[in-house]
Parts: structure tokens; sequence; C-alpha cells
């Protein structure tokens, strides 16, 4: 393993070598991160990057190599490189920085159970209670997905992907129930160690029109659809 070939990460450019302008050495812009919440904007680069399979499973990254990446210090890095620690994501290595955490389908598929009890019997309660208009209010982000998953971009469809499923959960008003929800819907889009990067834009086309079709039968009260829907989604769910 490499601790220190970092590859560009998805959402921010390369270092540039420094060029030169009328004999003058003049150095390159680098990828400029506000100083506010500095620490929280490297933290989603690094989930995006981590969905995206640039940060792959089994290599460790150094905290320095990866704040030379972002123009940043190497301290806002180690900092959301812990956070990916207590989230599961990377594990510390002592003296050389952050391994990624190798997974294989065994845990994918423990995810999906755990996510299809919780998520299950809750869409099921609110597809009797929340009233049609409130479902309709939704379309935006069931075609949000949709674009997304066009883009055949696994980074952007996987936060689309969650910003819909927070929505939904949200209608139940348990802020508790979206949190965790939420955080093992984010593990579960983690690519496997030796698998692909991701899955196919026709794959992801395919799940996002699962959200579109369960909105449709939401609002015409067809709970039976509703059911096998729901289920549906979440036996294929990643």
């Amino acid at each position: 393993m490499r601790a220190e070939a970092v590859r560009p990460l998805v959402g921010g450019e390369a270092v540039r070598p420094a060029a030169r302008v009328d004999g003058a050495r003049v150095e390159a812009a680098r990828p400029v991160v506000q100083r506010s919440s500095v620490r929280g904007q490297i933290l989603d680069a690094l989930r995006t990057a981590l969905v995206a399979g640039e940060l792959a499973p089994g290599e460790v990254y150094s905290a320095p190599a990866l704040g030379e990446r972002f123009g940043v210090s190497a301290t806002p890095v180690r900092e959301a490189m812990q956070q990916l620690a207590l989230e599961g994501a990377v594990e510390v290595v002592p003296n050389r920085g952050f391994r990624v955490i190798e997974r294989g389908t065994r845990e994918l598929a423990e995810l999906a159970e755990i996510r299809g009890l919780i998520e299950v019997p809750v869409m099921l309660r609110l597809a009797r209670t929340v009233p049609a208009a409130r479902w309709a209010e939704l379309r935006p982000l069931a075609e949000a997905t949709v674009r997304a998953a066009s883009s055949g971009c696994r980074a952007t469809y996987a936060e689309s992907d969650r910003s819909f499923h927070r929505a939904v959960l949200a209608l139940a008003g348990n802020a508790q129930l979206v949190r965790i929800a939420d955080d093992l819907h984010r593990r579960a889009q983690w690519p496997l160690v030796g698998g692909p990067v991701s899955r196919g834009r026709a794959d992801l086309v395919a799940d996002a029109a699962e959200h579109t079709a369960l909105l449709d039968a939401l609002i015409a009260e067809d709970l039976t659809v509703v059911q096998v829907l729901v289920r549906e989604h979440f036996t294929g769910a990643t």
C-alpha cells in the first residue's frame, strides 16, 4: 500500500505545477477552501471521494498529502478523517495516516437488512396517514434523483438518493429516526473491496425510477403497490 499516493479527489482539482510568465515563476492557483467551516467542507469532499472510489478500500492516505491536495493544512483533514473513523469509513494507522475500511458483500447485505427493518414499517405507516398533497410536494426531490442517476456519477446520485429518503422519513416527525437511517444509508453507499467502483448508469436510473413510481402510488393511495415497491426497493438497495 502507498501511504502518500493520493489520487485526485472528486470535487477538487489536482494541484497544478508552477508556471513561468515572462521569465518570472508564478505559482498556479490551488483549489481554495473557504476558511469558514474548513473541516466540514473537507469532510464533505472526503465522503464524496469515498462514494466515488477515489479513496480506495485498503489504501492508506496521510493527512498532509490530502491537505496538499486541498490546499489546506493537515489539521482539518486529520479532524475530518477522525470523524470518518467514528463513522466506520476509515481506521487510524499510527504514524502513517488512515486506511479506508475494506467491506464485503455480507456487510452490505446486513446494512440493507437493518435499513429495511427500520424504514419499511415507517414508510408503510406513512402511506396510510400522510395525505396525497404532502407526497406531491416531494416530486421535485424524486425527479432530482432521476437527473442525478442519468449523469452516471455515483457520488452525485448518492447525495440525491439520501435527500429523497430523508425527506420521506422526516414526515414521521422523528429526528432520531432520520439521523440513524441516514447514517446507515451513507454506509451502504461506500464501495466494496474488490468490487466495481460504482454501479452502472442503468442501475442508478432503475433505482431512481423506483422513487417516482413510489410517489405515484402514494399519491394514488394504492397501498398494495406501495408495499411491493417499498420492499423491492430495499431488497435491491445499495
